[in-house]
């Protein structure tokens, strides 16, 4: 599959945030127009040296949960932890296993946040830019903003909050479960990002392409 080379990746922060600033006005909430149907997952891992990242993409048919297509790379470490920079330390190497697919998704769902970014542009944004697909943001963890709980049930959700301005959601994907943090990354809607999230999730907290993509990783740091 191809994708978009639009900057290098050997950065200081201070170049790192004017490419943030730049692409973010690339980003599109336009609402999808047709279900989607073939999901890949994406996620990484490091080793224990924090020398190197391992990639994997884990492409589904949503239809019954089949695997299609897996990829895995693995890079060096060129960026640090900084947060609010994880696409610049992670997304080289998820741009290596995307680039390995011989499958064109109909979304990604990436590992970390979209729009839910103090400069409105976390690692899906980023990944969906280069990829110029859909793209979905579901994190396990808060990096900005504030929220309500959402109700206990699977499906409900609250508004994720910066200051006034909605930039995701906090959804339940199991019921008495921790929820998981929703955001737009690119080319589609909120609305769509929650309905692909709950469509993509089983009997697991986390949506089916991003668990296996999890699994897969694990096993490449490993192997």
């Amino acid at each position: 599959m191809k994708t978009r080379k639009l900057h290098e990746w050997d950065l200081s922060c201070k170049e790192a945030i004017e490419i943030q600033h730049r692409l973010a006005s690339q980003v599109r909430f336009i609402a999808m127009k047709k279900k989607p149907k073939i999901i890949a997952g994406l996620d990484c891992a490091f080793s224990k040296d924090g020398k190197r990242i391992f990639a994997s993409a884990v492409v589904i048919d949503l239809s019954d949960f089949s695997v299609i297509e897996t990829t895995t790379a693995t890079r060096k470490v060129d960026f640090p932890y900084i947060p609010g920079f994880l696409s610049f330390r992670e997304a080289p190497a998820c741009i290596d296993a995307i680039e390995k697919l011989k499958t064109t998704p109909d979304v990604f769902i990436v590992d970390g946040q979209g729009f839910a970014h103090p400069r409105r542009f976390g690692i899906a944004c980023h990944i969906g830019v280069l990829v110029d697909k859909p793209t979905v943001g579901c994190a396990k963890s808060r990096l900005i903003g504030t929220f309500d709980e959402p109700g206990r049930l699977k499906g409900n959700y609250s508004q994720l909050l910066d200051e006034k301005e909605p930039i995701g959601a906090v959804l339940r994907t199991r019921t008495d479960v921790k929820p998981v943090y929703v955001s737009v990354g690119h080319r589609c809607m909120l609305e769509d990002a929650i309905s692909i999230i709950l469509e993509c999730t089983t009997r697991y907290r986390l949506p089916e392409p991003s668990r296996l993509a999890h699994q897969l990783v694990g096993q490449a740091k490993l192997g």
